[in-house]
């Protein structure tokens, strides 16, 4: 019994020493920075748990866009909705200012495209316009949220659309996650708990996809690494405020086991580059522990 005893010691004893040597790095990168910082990662086999103000909320910006393509795909399950049917753009419906690689292939609008496409455009390329017509298509943010809610998703809102938050910045704090909320979301979507497997394989496969962010949670990481993840940028505003620079994904290890990871910088006043390094560095400092 007390060899016993001794071997759980030693086993608690490395994983601490482990979390306490990831939580320093953690710290040396935030040190000094003019942010709020949140992170958090579990480890979906061995259940490692780190996270640096993980219950704190935290702008999402268009991480958010995950949350809302579950809520139309939980719809795709139920029948209600279908991949291939088709959405209509109507020249209104296309903002100007704002980032959307549907307006620049089709500056004149009036066009259709299938459900199916409009998902792959507002998750892997984070378009705003296409992000918003389904948000109409599926009865607003209130239905994404009564989705998460029925989920148990816990620290979690979503009440604005990009119009919304278009025209007025501040708007953007009223769509939130913890860094926890997002890991766990991310859990219970590989866990096939949000939706069916067939629903859950076609957006992982979008989130791998991912064009946007790559100077954030995959720039330090091996070549050709699996990360199925949601980035999310506001932009500066007032006295060079960043609202939000964040990255969550689940990545995959060279040993075929996972983790999530939710990096939130908020109220930065550091520039572009340094906000997104900060992501990068935390990124590459996670993957190295769960590697040794």
């Amino acid at each position: 019994m007390k060899k016993i005893g001794l071997f759980f010691l030693l086993v608690s004893s490395f994983t601490f020493a482990q979390k306490s040597a990831l939580a320093q790095k953690i710290d040396a990168i935030t040190k000094g920075k003019k942010a709020t910082v949140g992170v958090s990662v579990l480890g979906f086999e061995n259940n490692v748990k780190y996270n640096k103000n993980g219950d704190r909320p935290y702008p999402t910006l268009s991480v958010f866009k995950f949350h809302i393509a579950c809520a139309v795909l939980d719809l795709v399950d139920q029948g209600k909705l279908s991949l291939d049917q088709k959405l209509f753009f109507k020249k209104e419906d296309m903002l100007e200012n704002t980032w959307s690689p549907i307006r620049e292939k089709y500056p004149d609008a009036n066009i259709s495209l299938s459900l199916g496409e409009v998902l792959d455009y507002t998750v892997a390329l984070s378009d705003n316009n296409g992000c918003d017509l389904l948000l109409k298509l599926i009865g607003g943010t209130q239905t994404v949220q009564k989705f998460m809610d029925s989920k148990g998703v816990k620290g979690f809102q979503i009440k604005r659309n990009e119009d919304d938050m278009h025209k007025n910045w501040k708007t953007q704090y009223d769509n939130y996650s913890t860094p926890n909320s997002a890991v766990h979301v991310l859990k219970k979507f590989y866990d096939g708990k949000l939706l069916s497997k067939k629903s859950t394989d076609y957006l992982m496969q979008i989130m791998i996809g991912t064009k946007t962010g790559t100077n954030k949670i995959v720039e330090q990481l091996p070549k050709n690494t699996p990360v199925a993840h949601k980035t999310g940028s506001s932009g500066k505003y007032d006295n060079g405020l960043t609202v939000a620079e964040n990255d969550m994904g689940i990545i995959t290890l060279p040993n075929g086991k996972h983790y999530a990871i939710a990096v939130f910088v908020s109220n930065s006043t550091e520039t572009d580059a340094v906000n997104c390094k900060m992501v990068s560095d935390i990124s590459k400092a996670v993957w190295d522990d769960f590697n040794k």
